[in-house]
């Protein structure tokens, strides 16, 4: 489904840098928020609801969610990092399905960035190598997209365990494909990350294609999601834990439009030349009010917890309507919580 369609069918639904210059900063607007719903002057927040905390669906725990999608039919698609996916009612946030995922070996993925495309196809990522596999809505593999060497985990690659391909998302209407490692390479500056992209083919697969530089706020920071905008700027989540101080979470306005080409480059250092994606900050989630939200462990703010998946659901009066999602990681310390926003962008 084409993103301005998909946009408009689900708005209803869930309404109840350094040498290695940015080429400037991406713009947001103010959101003119309702009062005491103020995160920042771009960001509101609309509400959360803990209502899939710890329950169990079809023998599955809901839980471990890493991304989200919104789906053909409006419902949400919601990812778990344990190799399944469920599909969500999309106003009451009820499982109404679960996908159990596994590789060409039969064994389990450690799933962690989702698209549905307009065929009602999955992409789905996996942190494992790392890979990104095409599946059907049942679960079967279709096809598996190349991957460039330097990404792989150490020793085949560059790249450390666990900190592979978060994000995916499709920009351009639907003819380019991006996923964001977590974060950086080995002999790349500590926060530099990577965004690798694929351009869709005539026979419906994906070839690879540019690849740009992101900077994180801090190396302590990594990037467990991004999504695209209809003009072709992207929503970044920025997200580190501290012990004692526990989770920040950041959201940014990214353009990798100007920005390098950086497949070429083995080493990100700090090259003069080199153009990484601009971006500005539109909120630390820390800003936003609790509302009445309650933490299991220290927070900055009882509202956050590990904030991982986001799905740019709908827009309304001007805003973008953007769901995000923490993964408890299956630990009674941590909270599955879906958090709406209103975001506004210029």
């Amino acid at each position: 489904m084409r993103l301005r369609t998909l946009l408009a069918t689900v708005t209803a639904g869930l309404a109840a840098a350094t040498s290695l210059s940015a080429a400037g900063p991406a713009t947001a607007t103010p959101a003119n928020p309702a009062a005491g719903r103020a995160c920042s002057p771009s960001v509101a927040i609309d509400g959360f609801s803990d209502a899939l905390d710890k329950t169990t669906f079809g023998g599955y725990f809901v839980g471990n969610l890493s991304a989200l999608a919104v789906d053909e039919d409006g419902s949400l698609a919601a990812l778990a990092d344990r190799s399944y996916l469920f599909d969500l009612d999309a106003r009451t946030l009820a499982p109404k399905k679960a996908v159990p995922l596994a590789d060409e070996n039969g064994a389990a993925l450690d799933s962690e960035g989702l698209v549905v495309d307009r065929d009602g196809t999955r992409l789905i990522t996996s942190e494992t190598e790392p890979s990104v596999r095409r599946y059907s809505a049942d679960g079967r593999i279709l096809d598996r997209l190349p991957v460039p060497s330097s990404l792989l985990v150490s020793p085949a690659g560059r790249a450390t365990a666990n900190q592979t391909f978060e994000g995916l998302t499709l920009l351009n209407g639907g003819r380019t494909l991006l996923a964001s490692m977590e974060d950086a390479l080995s002999g790349d500056t500590p926060g530099t990350v990577r965004f690798q992209t694929w351009q869709r083919t005539k026979g419906g697969h994906f070839r690879l294609s540019a690849q740009y530089a992101y900077r994180t706020d801090d190396p302590a920071l990594g990037v467990p999601e991004v999504q695209a905008l209809p003009d072709g700027r992207l929503l970044v989540l920025e997200r580190g834990f501290t012990t004692g101080v526990d989770n920040t979470v950041r959201l940014f306005l990214a353009d990798p439009r100007h920005a390098t080409d950086t497949g070429g480059i083995q080493n990100l250092t700090g090259q003069a030349g080199v153009r990484l994606i601009r971006k500005t900050l539109l909120t630390d989630l820390a800003s936003c009010p609790s509302l009445g939200a309650t933490a299991k462990q220290p927070q900055p703010n009882p509202l956050l917890d590990n904030i991982e998946g986001m799905a740019v659901t709908g827009r309304a009066k001007g805003a973008y309507q953007v769901l995000l999602v923490s993964d408890d990681n299956q630990n009674a310390a941590q909270t599955t919580r879906f958090y709406r926003l209103s975001v506004r962008v210029r």
